[in-house]
């Protein structure tokens, strides 16, 4: 475990494909919210940010992803392939699950037969080939965060944005989505830039576990995950699973004074 006054950097193996440089948000009303934020991801890091309610932690996303603007620093990132998954599953009522997860592919003008190929392929991945030609209305919260996860894959993106995706479901369905999420990751080998409230996600998922503080949202720790993948579900029980959730805990708790 590393800590610092103001940078904490995620070194991976490759060139970096997400970059916060000295990132700072300060909003409008005089709000600051994320001060002096740098951290590198490279295909093949999962890195999960955990804090506080209200440090900043999604304000990070949004600055990657370009919905804000940063009042200072640097981002770099490819964002017309660029992945985002909500809190939310953001389906569109009137369209089947076929027909959602074309639509990024069509936003991005990709031919017919091309985007029909890459949604059926990215909802066998994900594991909903038989509900194709089902609403939304008829999901559970779980299958619903699936086609949401596929809508993504058709654009095959080296980043993956994740906004606390799996914090409205039970337990038990945020475990399973967990699972299916890291073998993702595995076998697509994107960086992912993750965001939760639970440290056993947050291990469970991750390369690399960081702590921000309170508002203003400073990155003050890092932890390296040293599990391999695939990670089954025992690890959850783990000696040495319970003893780095513990670590984490202890500066969480820290970063709220």
């Amino acid at each position: 475990m590393t800590a610092a006054d103001s940078t904490v950097k995620a070194s991976g193996v490759g060139t970096p494909v997400l970059s916060f440089d000295h990132t700072q948000m300060t909003f409008p009303d005089g709000t600051e919210a994320v001060r002096d934020v740098s951290l590198n991801i490279s295909r093949g890091e999962f890195v999960t940010i955990v804090g506080p309610s209200g440090c900043g932690k999604s304000t990070l996303l949004k600055i990657a992803s370009g919905l804000l603007d940063a009042t200072g620093g640097n981002v770099t990132v490819d964002r017309d392939r660029l992945g985002y998954v909500f809190q939310d599953a953001t389906l569109l009522p009137w369209r089947t699950v076929l027909s959602n997860v074309e639509l990024l592919a069509e936003l991005h003008d990709i031919p017919k037969d091309e985007r029909r190929r890459l949604a059926l392929e990215a909802i066998e991945t994900v594991g909903l080939s038989g509900f194709v030609n089902h609403y939304p209305r008829s999901l559970s919260g779980g299958m619903k965060m699936r086609a949401s996860l596929a809508r993504t894959l058709t654009l095959k993106p080296p980043v993956f944005l994740f906004d606390e995706p799996f914090g409205a479901v039970d337990e038990i369905t945020r475990e399973h989505l967990n699972d299916e999420t890291q073998r993702l990751f595995q076998s697509e080998g994107f960086a992912g830039l993750f965001i939760t409230h639970s440290i056993a996600e947050a291990v469970f998922m991750s390369t690399k576990v960081m702590v921000m503080s309170a508002r203003p949202g400073r990155i003050v720790a890092e932890f390296d995950v040293p599990f391999d993948y695939p990670r089954k579900p025992e690890l959850r029980f783990d000696p040495e699973f319970a003893a780095l959730s513990g670590e984490i805990s202890r500066e969480l708790r820290g970063s709220h004074q």
